[in-house]
């Protein structure tokens, strides 16, 4: 095996009806751009009943049908925000969390100590977050998983991964390795993937390989490292 390989992301995802919610970070193959996704996915009414939106430069996960919300704790919340020169994406309110610990001058990992896996016994789902930082015309980037010691949920595990930018190399971390129950958690470590120039082919590569009948929404954000300059793409399956 070639630990320095990198694979195309459909060929991860494609024929695995439920990875959960997962996010990609890394750089274009030209080295122009930083590229950071999130996805969500679902099993469940009320899982499904999402979509995405972006409102002043924040990405939020909100009802598609208000009316049909059934608990909104796990599945509502700011996903993609960003402080001073830092981005910070994760599958959960822990989004705020970073945030706010960056706000009082805690790093990535520090802020995340207070956290822990999502308490939806049995799955225990992790806590996957992510942290971009721009400088000097490039970026770095962290990776975190918080997940569950145990079937019990008696203690929490906190992985932190902290990588320098390659071209054409990103790092994919999930929530879950395939659909069960309960729903067996992601192992290991983030998975190398190869990043398009173009975000329009990664964007359209990733959606069409996710589960038809259990993904959701989609967001990807590509950063002109030269300018700062932003561009992105949304999708949401309900509509």
């Amino acid at each position: 095996m070639n630990v320095y390989e990198t694979v195309d992301i459909a060929k991860l995802i494609k024929g695995n009806s439920y990875v959960g919610r997962g996010i990609v970070i890394g750089k274009s193959s030209d080295g122009k751009n930083a590229c950071c996704a999130y996805f969500i996915m679902g099993r469940s009414a009320n899982s499904r009943n999402r979509v995405f939106a972006e409102r002043d430069g924040v990405l939020y996960t909100e009802p598609f049908d208000a009316s049909k919300v059934e608990d909104p704790s796990l599945i509502i919340y700011a996903a993609v925000r960003e402080y001073e020169n830092k981005l910070i994406v994760t599958n959960g309110d822990q989004t705020d969390t970073v945030y706010e610990g960056l706000k009082a001058g805690k790093g990535f990992a520090c802020s995340l100590k207070s956290r822990r896996f999502e308490p939806d016994a049995p799955n225990l789902t992790p806590r996957i977050s992510g942290l971009l930082c721009f400088e000097n015309g490039d970026f770095t980037y962290k990776m975190s998983i918080l997940k569950s010691a145990d079937e019990k949920g008696t203690a929490c595990n906190r992985y932190t991964f902290d990588y320098e930018p390659l071209p054409g190399v990103g790092h994919f971390i999930h929530t879950y390795v395939c659909d069960g129950d309960p729903i067996p958690t992601f192992t290991g470590e983030p998975e190398r993937v190869c990043i398009d120039n173009d975000i329009d082919v990664f964007t359209d590569k990733l959606w069409d390989a996710l589960d038809e009948d259990n993904k959701i929404s989609l967001y990807v954000r590509y950063t002109d490292l030269k300018t700062g300059g932003c561009v992105s793409r949304l999708i949401n399956k309900n509509k």
